[in-house]
């Protein structure tokens, strides 16, 4: 009998949980969608900025930034198919997006130092960095690629105000970042300048801040204020700064009449002409501009475009033109100054006179003398200016027409009449026979020093000290007959008055011929008597008219 097969065991199956060790990778899994989601979420474009060169550009550092806000990060340099620029990869994150368009513009923030300003010095702690402007509010990006600059923009997108274009005939030291100012108030700055073809004009653009381009009007004035002004006038030394900054970096300044009726704000990229001065600039600003031509036979050295021309000392034109005229037929050559005259230096808008007006004004100050003068206006530099002035006994003149400009006559004067005049007295002076007189003063000379000479002044000497000798002698032999003059004339007088006396006594008439006789007799006596106390006095004071006689008027004898 075959035994039974045991029988087999029953399996019992048991349901078992989850064990919460799954929970771990389960939740870092769902971490993991999630920041993968949340990346993926604020993933924004790869937009490609090429630079010239990628110095401080580091991948997965440099950040690309905006108002100190990180919009993306570098994530690769490389160089560019040519090998000419650098590409630099941004990944850009959703922020950073919405700063993208067309008008988008990137630079590298690094320590600059440029003339008149210092900038980027904070990443010498924190690294280079680039930043983003956004460009024009609206502006939508249909791109990836953009051009990075090389210099930080002297103004942002978001910031107010209006830009304006400046003709100037050169640059001079004005650059990019160059101040602008108003009433010395720094309200914006050059942007950039473009030379055109090189024969026009050079064109700058310039930046005015608000609330300041509500005063750029049709009417502003602009000017070069760059570096230091330096004026030597009538009123002393006067030196002109704008800033430091303009003195470094150049500037610009304007000025504006804000009086003007019917003047409003300046629209967007207006242009206006840049003067190299502010004399420039005011000048310009007169709306009356009679032009008058003077021509010169003598040296206008010292006389350039933009020298005065005055009245009694007062600016009343500005010169324009000075050109030299030769004639190769005659070979005669003058000097052809162009100036214009400005009616508003000198009469107001109201009384200002009519054109007509003013030529007639200035034929009539021609009839009377007035004529066009070249003057010194500064002896230090040798600067001239044209002077209007009245030339007393002048000829007759006439103003001329030329080209639509008066011609007014001309007359040398300042240095030129004394250098006419020191010619004048040097030909006279080389007229003198120099030659001839020193010849002659020579040969006299030489006959005064020759024996002759010698024994006439030996002779003459001699004849002096005998005549010393005699008038000696005399003055010691008639010292006392000059005493005893005095007494006899005393004597005589008192003899003339007794013989009066006794006639009188006498009996003879008064009317006879006798006593008429007498008192003829006696009047002559007395006039002998003073006649020698007038000699003894006059010879006791000069003892040697006894010798020579009596000395007359003038010296005479």
């Amino acid at each position: 009998m075959t035994p039974e097969p045991p029988a087999l065991p029953t399996a019992t199956i048991t349901r078992r949980r989850p064990s919460p060790v799954w929970l771990i990778p389960i939740g870092a899994g769902l971490v993991a969608l999630y920041l993968v989601g949340t990346t993926l979420a604020n993933r924004g474009p790869l937009v490609t900025i090429t630079f010239k060169t990628a110095a401080g550009i580091v991948p997965q550092q440099t950040a690309v930034q905006h108002k100190a806000v990180t919009l993306g990060m570098v994530e690769d340099v490389t160089l560019s198919p040519d090998l000419s620029r650098a590409e630099v990869r941004v990944r850009m994150n959703k922020e950073g997006a919405r700063v993208l368009s067309d008008n988008a513009r990137f630079w590298v923030v690094r320590p600059r130092f440029a003339t008149g300003s210092i900038s980027g010095l904070e990443t010498l702690v924190s690294g280079a960095y680039i930043e983003a402007d956004p460009g024009a509010q609206g502006a939508v990006a249909t791109t990836t690629q953009f051009a990075g600059l090389e210099e930080p923009p002297s103004t942002r997108s978001d910031e107010p105000g209006h830009s304006y274009v400046l003709h100037a005939s050169r640059l001079g030291s004005l650059s990019p970042g160059a101040p602008v100012f108003y009433r010395d108030v720094n309200v914006g700055e050059m942007l950039s300048y473009d030379l055109g073809n090189g024969l026009g004009p050079v064109s700058l653009t310039i930046f005015v801040r608000e609330p300041y381009d509500r005063f750029v009007r049709p009417r502003s004035h602009f000017w070069n204020a760059s570096g230091v002004s330096i004026n030597v006038g009538a009123q002393g030394l006067h030196v002109e700064l704008a800033s430091i900054q303009a003195l470094l970096s150049g500037g610009i300044t304007f000025e504006t009449d804000l009086a003007a009726a019917g003047d409003t704000a300046s629209a967007e990229n207006a242009v206006f002409p840049l003067y190299e001065s502010k004399d420039a600039a005011d000048a310009a600003g007169y709306q009356r501009l009679v032009p008058c031509v003077a021509y010169f036979q003598s040296s206008v050295g010292g006389l350039a475009p933009g020298s005065a021309v005055e009245i009694f000392g007062i600016k009343v034109g500005t010169v324009t033109d000075v050109r030299l005229l030769l004639n190769p037929g005659t070979g005669q050559s003058r000097a052809r100054v162009a100036f214009t005259l400005q009616p508003e230096r000198v009469f107001d808008r109201a009384t200002m006179a009519l054109p007509n007006d003013t030529e007639a004004t200035l034929a009539a100050m021609v009839g009377q003398g007035m004529r066009a003068v070249l003057e010194s206006s500064n002896f230090l530099t040798g600067q001239k200016a044209i002077s209007l002035h009245y030339v007393p006994n002048a000829a007759v003149a006439v103003v001329g027409h030329e080209a639509g400009a008066m011609v007014l006559p001309s007359q040398t004067g300042g240095l030129d009449n004394i250098t006419t005049s020191l010619s004048d007295v040097a030909t006279k002076l080389a007229a003198i026979p120099f030659d001839s007189i020193g010849k002659n003063i020579d040969g006299i000379l030489r006959t005064a020093n020759g024996p002759d000479t010698a024994n006439a002044l030996h002779s003459l000497a001699k004849t002096l000290t005998d005549v010393s000798a005699l008038v000696h002698t005399t003055n010691e032999n008639i010292t006392p007959l000059l005493q005893r003059l005095p007494g006899i004339a005393e004597n005589l007088e008192t003899a003339t008055k007794r013989a009066s006396l006794a006639l009188s006594e006498s009996g003879y008439g008064a009317g006879s011929d006798t006593q008429r006789s007498i008192e003829r007799l006696l009047d002559q006596s007395n006039d002998a008597a003073r006649s020698l106390r007038l000699l003894a006095d006059y010879l006791e004071r000069h003892p040697e008219a006894f010798l020579r006689g009596r000395a007359g008027k003038g010296g005479e004898k």
